[in-house]
């Protein structure tokens, strides 16, 4: 048997499959159809073969418009927003004492009053009848203008619904709701099927929604959970999954359990990003248990005073007393150990402190709030760093900051 031969003709078949299937034509070496040369292109591409174009837009005939406003600065009409926080802050509770307040045209937290609208809501994590609704009713829910998405018909049977792939259908329902004006997604992650860690694949999955709410008109509100770990850190970055989550959204919300300065616990709703309007400021707010009809015991939200400031300062605890202390403590130890005239090497500056039992993060810590001066040793490779306090003649440099600053503060 001629192997040879056989193998030539199967790759011949393979050539011809492939070109025909590519449209090249019958012909395996027929490359009439492929592009002509730069100066004449004109004629590409052939005839009856379909082409994406791209369109493009003049400034001139567009005209501009003024972001439409559900809650003013914070809750904006077509576009995507993102609520988050760790467990337990009361993120879907404070959602919908918002949705309550669409469906009323009640007095948002800061006074301003709200337009009267429809309310769509998908929950993949609590039930409409023994938790959401009981909430809504908590606070004040017109129960005529609030809608579950409760599953999708296909074929006469009833499926759950799953944001990943039925946003297509649920805008031809919403579409059913003419005042329609708050949407609510909960968990947003839900709607990607693939890497939620992924910039790539949680833009392209939440693109529908975005998509969504811009046809529809209204605000959407997708709630998720904050990472581990992270705290003092930007809220918005401390959203799980992809940073895509608060890229994407036009304004990012947090809840958060804190502090006072009298070490009493309270919430606070903070405005962590937005890219159409201020960022910074909040709420202070707090649950009530209460009984929405007899019988039925649920909670509430109790907002409270306005707050200024940035998300990172309203989310951030005041030092406790012993913090406070120790801080006091290694700076004055640090610097009974430096001088303003004569430069001291860092290692020797800092080794009675650690003997005293704090860290070297404590230490690099302290440095900085002594405002001390550093330089790099001149008697070779393995001459370290030397310290001094401010005051004194104005020589050296201060370069050590990245390299001690990802050092020592490992311990």
């Amino acid at each position: 048997m001629d192997f040879d031969r056989i193998n030539r003709s199967q790759a011949m078949m393979d050539a011809q499959t492939y070109n025909n299937d590519a449209g090249f034509g019958a012909d395996p070496m027929d490359f009439s159809d492929l592009p002509p040369s730069m100066s004449d292109q004109a004629a590409w591409p052939p005839e009856n073969k379909p082409v994406n174009r791209v369109v493009l837009l003049s400034g001139a005939v567009m005209n501009p418009e003024p972001v439409r406003w559900l809650w003013p600065g914070w809750l904006a009409l077509g576009k995507l927003v993102i609520l988050g926080g760790a467990p337990g802050t009361g993120k879907t509770t404070a959602a919908l004492s918002m949705a309550a307040t669409v469906t009323t045209g009640g007095h948002w937290p800061d006074g301003n009053r709200c337009s009267v609208g429809d309310v769509l809501i998908w929950s993949g994590e609590d039930d409409p009848c023994d938790t959401l609704l009981p909430r809504l009713i908590a606070a004040g829910v017109d129960r005529s203008r609030v809608y579950f998405v409760s599953g999708v018909n296909v074929n006469g049977e009833i499926r759950p619904f799953d944001p990943s792939t039925d946003v297509a259908a649920l805008l031809e329902a919403a579409r059913e709701l003419p005042s329609l004006k708050f949407i609510l997604v909960d968990p947003i992650v839900s709607a990607v099927a693939g890497d939620s860690h992924k910039n790539t694949e949680v833009r392209r999955a939440l693109q529908p929604l975005v998509d969504f709410a811009a046809a529809i008109g209204a605000a959407l509100v997708g709630i998720t959970h904050f990472s581990k770990g992270g705290a003092g850190s930007d809220p918005a970055s401390r959203l799980t999954g992809s940073i895509a989550f608060a890229a994407l959204p036009r304004v990012v919300m947090v809840c958060a359990k804190t502090k006072d300065a009298e070490g009493n616990e309270r919430r606070i709703l903070a405005r962590a990003k937005s890219n159409i309007g201020p960022d910074g400021g909040g709420f202070a707010y707090s649950l009530e248990q209460c009984e929405a009809l007899p019988g039925i015991w649920t909670s509430r939200t109790v907002w409270g005073e306005t707050l200024e400031g940035t998300a990172i300062e309203l989310l951030a605890e005041p030092a406790s007393d012993t913090e406070s202390e120790d801080s006091r403590d290694v700076c004055d130890l640090l610097r009974d150990e430096l001088s303003s005239e004569a430069w001291t090497k860092s290692d020797l500056a800092s080794k009675p402190v650690i003997d005293a039992g704090f860290s070297k993060k404590q230490i690099w810590s302290a440095s900085k709030k002594l405002g001390i001066l550093r330089r790099k040793g001149t008697d070779g490779s393995r001459d370290g760093w030397y310290w001094r306090l401010p005051g004194g003649p104005e020589t050296g440099q201060d370069s050590e900051d990245s390299r001690e600053d990802s050092e020592d503060s490992r311990s």
